[in-house]
């Protein structure tokens, strides 16, 4: 009953979406200290001179986000793909596809990341495969992998396996996406500068395009306003992975600030960015 209200529920016009998704953000910002806490000291942490300016627009961006994923998850992937109206940077995938080369598709938690990602699988001669973390709602899973896992959509876990499942993907020519800013677990990250601030960051992302030759591109998909849709955004990544931890993880970080800087409030500012993961190190300023 659940899964089939939600699915009513998604096929909502996006505006009626959004228009609910921003008594959704406000509700969690008054409801949920956590979520203020977090909101308030990663806005400040990124833009000290604009927090002011850009907080109430992003508690409403965030919701907006939360109730579009039922969008993105439940409507037919052709409607969802129609939903972006304008995209810039597809060259970049075609050179790519030219190149014959694997492609490491790269989004934050930035403007609509399902959505954009569902638009670029659907452009793709070959399937699209997305490492995932099961969200906190457990009974969501369902409807999430129901929703990724189609067409050309592929899921793998954030696991070992799941590491093996883009490996083998790239090295057979085909496309990832990963999410670059979810703090990984102990081992797999390093903490390097994200805003000005130590954060632990994935070293999984270098390693893939290191061993597979794929080409990086980081994109997202800018919300529109009054429920238009949406604008999908391309860009081949700025600097290059050196085999080097920390200069390669600076070098991601500083290419997710850049995408950030095109719409600052879409970004998921609740997200914990800075935990630290129980069993990694701290960073070198806690550790002084």
């Amino acid at each position: 009953m659940l899964t089939l209200l939600l699915r009513f529920v998604a096929a909502w016009p996006l505006l009626l979406l959004h228009t609910l998704g921003v008594l959704a953000g406000w509700l969690a910002w008054l409801l949920d200290s956590g979520f203020r806490q977090r909101m308030r000291d990663n806005l400040r942490q990124a833009y000290p001179a604009d927090y002011n300016r850009l907080l109430t627009r992003s508690i409403a961006q965030n919701g907006r986000g939360a109730l579009e994923l039922l969008a993105a998850w439940a409507r037919p992937a052709h409607a969802v793909s129609k939903l972006v109206r304008d995209c810039q940077g597809w060259q970049h995938a075609e050179a790519a596809l030219a190149a014959q080369r694997p492609i490491i598709f790269v989004t934050p938690h930035l403007g609509s990341f399902d959505i954009a990602g569902r638009y670029v699988s659907s452009l793709l001669p070959y399937p699209l495969t997305a490492m995932y973390r099961p969200p906190k709602l457990k009974w969501l899973e369902p409807l999430m992998q129901a929703g990724r896992a189609r067409d050309n959509g592929r899921t793998a876990p954030a696991t070992g396996a799941g590491v093996r499942i883009l490996m083998k993907a790239l090295k057979s020519g085909e496309a990832t996406v990963i999410l670059p800013d979810q703090a990984p677990g102990a081992g797999e990250g390093i903490w390097a500068p994200f805003f000005g601030k130590p954060a632990y960051t994935m070293t999984l992302l270098p390693r893939l395009a290191e061993a597979t030759d794929a080409v990086v591109l980081f994109f997202f998909a800018e919300r529109l306003s009054w429920g238009r849709g949406f604008k999908v955004h391309i860009q081949p990544m700025q600097g290059a992975f050196s085999g080097d931890k920390l200069a390669d993880a600076t070098v991601l970080n500083q290419n997710i600030e850049s995408l950030i800087k095109m719409a600052p409030t879409q970004y998921l500012w609740s997200y914990n960015r800075y935990k630290h993961p129980a069993g990694a190190p701290l960073p070198d300023e806690v550790q002084a």
